[in-house]
């Protein structure tokens, strides 16, 4: 039966939540040092991540992308529905490695976008469905657990079923990101935007942005199995 007294004063399945935002804070963290470390380091070839993204668009043939600037820190990102490479203020306009490698990772995502790389398609696909279940899953829970009928039990279930919605858009963006930034490297090595020195440097900034999604993604699965540990085995007595 579903109430309020179900509930004591320790949910020791919070645990799981709190390593999920451990991992993702030592992620966070993890990405902002290295970039801000190898930011240090201008390019030897001087473009700026705008200039450099444009000469990447260009050499695979893409020239219906448009480049802007938007303000922030790492707020960089590609939009497939409008065609447009958003660049930050620590990249647009800097010459460093980081700038330059962050800028080819967001070209990786326009030319998957070119190629209807599958995985993105797929992304694209589920993410209004993952923005819906994120949104409607935790109310529906806990709306869920006021009642001890059926009608409890269904909005419970409905709801983790939803959010596992957004869990899978948290693993689909995993080969995603990272196939846009293995595609940023070589990119970068074959057009020799980046020498060979400067190539190692762009990989550990795009390696330390990929451990985002993947805490991300554990994060999420986390909350997921608390939430079936909480509920995914209970019926109505």
């Amino acid at each position: 039966m579903y109430g309020f007294g179900y509930y004591s004063w320790f949910d020791p399945t919070y645990i799981l939540v709190v390593i999920g935002a451990v991992i993702c804070l030592i992620a966070s963290a993890r990405v902002k040092s290295t970039f801000h470390k190898y930011s240090a380091y201008r390019s030897m070839s001087n473009l700026t991540g705008a200039q450099a993204a444009e000469r990447i668009l260009h050499r695979a043939g893409i020239y219906d992308v448009s480049i802007r600037h938007i303000r922030g820190s790492l707020t960089d990102h590609y939009d497939p529905r409008n065609k447009t490479l958003s660049l930050s203020d620590s990249v647009y306009g800097q010459t460093s490695v980081a700038a330059i490698g962050v800028a080819a990772h967001e070209c990786g995502h326009a030319i998957q976008h070119q190629k209807s790389y599958a995985p993105l398609s797929i992304r694209g696909a589920i993410v209004p469905v993952a923005n819906f279940g994120s949104a409607l899953a935790w109310p529906l829970i806990l709306i869920g657990v006021l009642f001890s009928s059926n009608t409890g039990s269904f909005l419970i279930h409905l709801g983790i079923f939803l959010f596992s919605f957004a869990v899978l858009f948290q693993l689909i963006t995993l080969p995603v990101e990272l196939n846009a930034s293995n595609r940023a490297i070589k990119i970068l090595g074959d057009t020799g935007i980046l020498n060979a020195q400067e190539l190692p440097m762009t990989r550990k900034v795009l390696g330390a942005a990929a451990l985002t999604y993947v805490a991300g993604a554990a994060a999420a699965i986390l909350q997921l199995l608390r939430l079936l540990i909480l509920f995914g085995g209970r019926n109505d007595d």
